[in-house]
């Protein structure tokens, strides 16, 4: 049975350019980035002798967007920019070979439509779009990729909005599994009236955790002191410091499990608390970072940031973290054990969108 081909398409408002595309999601798999690839279509009559040129785009955007901006705090910086001048087609520049989507297009389109191919710089960020937080209304905070093509006399030339047509990508991170030892600590407290402590151990299964996946954490309680613990709290952190032009930082809280257990003096608990942070539950809370957004399509909480060997961290623009707490209510005081931040990688077989949460094809 044929799996039917999504294509993302969109033309320029006089339709002298178009952009066609398989997918708006590229993986960055740590070694290697998928290549963003497409079809320009033109249209040689409505061109009038002017070029056609396709960008690649990364831009990390700061503030407000609206022309009503009085304080003028507004930033917005390009990461990275390359581009191709598809029509006419320079030789020393045409690949000899497609993709086999750009093979299907060019078939399909005709002698108008004209391949397109851009490979990631390694030092480029992911797509992370922040919320705003109640206090920041109207402000903009993301990293964004977008193409690009518009027609114009040269590459420098002043671009009619009428002439160009843009569509957003997403570059999204996929972290692979990791051995080692998994995360853990432990806390021993005493209190002034109690000959021992309370004694409190906490661990996961493993070091990566992806989109979906549910979070079990391991907790061993020897409450040697006078003390009874009233009830176990776990929660899920969401860390996200805006490193590029401002040093904003927000900690939301993305998942919360909170248990009834009891240990008493004396007694032990070993028990395991399973948590999932997912962006189903976490819609209205603002001030979290995602995975990017595209217009009709839903998207994740933002993964981890991984700073790859050589890359400044100012570069990523937005540095993206989780932390688990486990905090225990004792004797009405609250002591709280914090694990290291722990990855949270793309999710799991993302590159077929085969999974619950990955991103879905879009409408074009």
């Amino acid at each position: 049975m044929s799996t039917k081909q999504v294509v993302f398409k969109k033309l320029s408002r006089d339709k002298s350019v178009g952009i066609y595309m398989g997918k708006r999601d590229f993986v960055d798999h740590c070694d290697f980035v998928e290549p963003v690839d497409g079809v320009v279509i033109v249209d040689p009559k409505l061109l009038q002798g002017k070029k056609a040129f396709v960008v690649l785009c990364c831009t990390f955007r700061y503030g407000r967007d609206d022309d009503d901006n009085v304080l003028g705090i507004k930033f917005c910086r390009e990461l990275h920019r390359s581009s191709q001048q598809v029509f006419p087609p320079l030789l020393d520049r045409e690949r000899n070979v497609h993709t086999g989507l750009q093979e299907k297009l060019l078939h399909k389109l005709g002698c108008n439509a004209y391949p397109f191919f851009f490979e990631f710089p390694d030092n480029l960020p992911c797509s992370v779009a922040l919320q705003p937080a109640p206090t920041d209304v109207g402000k903009k905070c993301a990293v964004e990729f977008e193409v690009k093509a518009f027609c114009a006399k040269g590459h420098d030339d002043k671009v009619q909005k009428r002439s160009s047509v843009s569509l957003a990508i997403r570059k999204v991170q996929y972290a692979p599994e990791r051995g080692g030892a998994p995360p853990s600590v432990e806390l021993s407290r005493e209190f002034g009236a109690s000959e021992k402590a309370l004694h409190v151990e906490a661990c996961l299964e493993k070091q990566t955790y992806y989109h979906g996946e549910p979070i079990g954490v391991h907790v061993n309680i020897s409450n040697g002191s006078s003390k009874t613990v009233k009830n176990i709290i776990v929660m899920v952190e969401q860390v996200a410091n805006v490193v590029l032009y401002s040093n904003d930082s927000y900690a939301e809280t993305v998942a919360t499990v909170e248990t009834p257990d009891t240990v008493e003096s004396g007694a032990s608990l070993q028990a395991t608390y399973t948590i999932l942070p997912l962006l189903a539950n976490n819609r209205k809370q603002r001030g979290i970072a995602l995975d990017g957004k595209l217009k009709h399509e839903d998207t994740n909480l933002a993964s981890s940031s991984i700073v790859k060997d050589g890359v400044l961290p100012e570069v990523l623009g937005i540095l993206v973290s989780y932390r688990l707490l486990v905090k225990l209510v004792v004797g009405g005081s609250d002591e709280e054990l914090v694990f290291q931040d722990f990855r949270r990688g793309d999710l799991k077989g993302v590159a077929d969108n085969a999974d619950e949460g990955s991103a879905s094809p879009a409408e074009p």
